[in-house]
């Protein structure tokens, strides 16, 4: 009986792919899916890329497995793992290795891996990115767990991978328990605000610049030969280029203007407001999406008075297009500045030491936000790990120097033109707030004083104080 080096449960696409790319790396692959016929047909189909066993009941999978066992799950995330994991660790020894493979809720895998723990097993959440084509050409894998059950796993996690430019391998042991689905759930929090940041600047060129969606799609193309080359940036440029076959008119005009999601981005909103990190790009992001879907709202407003702005000159919407550029760009940074921020800030409420340079490294390639500006990431942190904000790294607080006039002329543009702008807008606001001295913070604790008690800090001596209001007086209740 031929042994399987490592196990795929789900084989839907996503658990498919993953087992075809271990396959075709030469690592033995037993599969095992509720439903058998979708076990065979991946065999029939793929059989030719490498080793696979097929298993029809659980037992005969674990059976299939080489010690100590390593079972992939791929099912849908919360109730559907859950019973997966139960089932299969019934089955199991100590010393065995389950990893979840799914979006999971890092607050969820921390409760797995808690549990599995007191039973001598593994458990590995483990964020995995890049969609089905990461998933069979080599995807981001950001694990957690253990450092004895990555060790185990490392050398088959590096052989698929997707490879930097460098050569480097996109995984890293991020850190324990939950720290893998927390990295992947900011990943995609950043990922909503990219996407956001590009619309809004397509949206600027549309409306404001007059551009039709093939000239845009140009200045992407452009865009993704400098600073911005990313695979976002790349297949932006590839949608506005596309035309409807059915009515001829560019793609982009014929999709409904409401845009889904499955959670994660609410989710990175969240626990960022949990851990008190204020992630405003990532949460414009998230609204944006649910006020796009609220389609009677809309419909209500629709003749709401605005602007009436004169139409752009063709020398002037591609004077605009070097604006946009500049404000998407620093309004990026932004945006990376404020999910790093929340990594840091998870990793030392759960102490799990995470390597923010490590981060960026593995998000250099096979994810959806992978781009040249990862690169620029992982050597701010190699230069300063402790460094506060990417807006403080030399390269990107020169880049935003050099930004302030465009991005603050885009912005205002948008207002002007009555054109949402709520990531560009919430970029530079959150950027004018760090740079501020003085915040009106003052006067929201001083009213929060006034009719709560709920006291206040001084600028002149140290304490905690309350005025009483209605005799005129201050108290100070704890010196220090």
């Amino acid at each position: 009986m031929t042994h399987a080096r490592i196990g795929v449960i789900g084989l839907a696409v996503m658990g498919s792919n993953l087992a075809r790319n271990l396959a075709r790396h030469g690592h033995p692959v037993a599969l095992y899916n509720r439903t058998t016929e979708r076990t065979r047909e991946l065999v029939a189909q793929h059989g030719d890329e490498g080793t696979f066993v097929p298993a029809e009941t659980p037992e005969e999978f674990v059976a299939s497995l080489e010690r100590p066992r390593r079972l992939v799950v791929m099912v849908k995330a919360g109730a559907p793992t859950d019973a997966v994991i139960d089932q299969f660790a019934a089955l199991l020894e100590e010393g065995d290795v389950i990893i979840d493979g799914g979006n999971a809720h890092f607050e969820d895998t921390r409760r797995r891996e808690a549990a599995l723990t007191e039973r001598g097993l593994h458990f590995v959440g483990t964020g995995i990115s890049g969609g089905e084509e990461g998933a069979l050409n080599g995807p981001s894998i950001m694990p957690g767990g253990s450092p004895e059950a990555y060790a185990s796993l490392a050398p088959m996690l590096e052989d698929i991978a997707a490879k930097a430019d460098d050569g480097q391998p996109c995984v890293t042991h991020v850190g324990p328990d939950g720290a893998g689905h927390f990295v992947k759930m900011v990943h995609n929090g950043i990922e909503y605000a990219d996407m956001q940041l590009i619309a809004e600047a397509y949206d600027l060129l549309r409306q404001a610049g007059g551009m039709r969606p093939a000239e845009i799609a140009d200045v992407f193309s452009q865009w993704n030969t400098g600073r911005l080359r990313s695979y976002l940036v790349e297949i932006t440029a590839e949608v506005l280029r596309h035309t409807d076959p059915e009515t001829g008119q560019p793609f982009v005009e014929i999709v409904a203007d409401q845009a889904e999601q499955k959670g994660t981005g609410r989710w990175t909103v969240e626990v960022a407001l949990e851990l008190g990190v204020p992630v405003t790009g990532i949460a414009e992001a998230v609204f944006s999406r649910s006020l796009s879907a609220h389609t009677d709202l809309r419909s209500a407003a629709r003749d709401f008075p605005g602007p009436t702005p004169e139409p752009f000159s063709e020398s002037a919407a591609h004077d605009l297009a070097r604006a946009v550029e500049e404000a998407l760009y620093a309004s990026k940074i932004v945006a990376y500045a404020q999910g790093f921020h929340q990594v840091a800030a998870g990793s030392a409420e759960y102490g799990w030491d995470i390597d923010l340079g490590a981060v960026a490294a593995i998000w250099r390639a096979g994810c959806i936000i992978r781009a040249d500006f990862l690169d620029d990431i992982r050597a701010a942190y190699a230069e300063d790990p402790q460094l506060a904000t990417l807006l403080a790294a030399p390269r990107f607080a020169a880049a935003v120097e050099g930004a302030q006039r465009a991005w603050r002329l885009v912005v205002s543009l948008a207002a002007e033109h009555g054109i949402p702008a709520p990531g560009f807008s919430a970029a530079l606001a959150y950027y004018d707030a760090l740079r501020a001295d003085r915040l009106p913070a003052a006067l929201i604790q001083a009213q929060r004083d006034f009719f709560g008690a709920h006291t206040y800090r001084r600028t002149d001596r140290p304490g905690v104080f309350h005025t009483l209001w209605s005799e005129g007086r201050t108290e100070e209740l704890m010196g220090e």
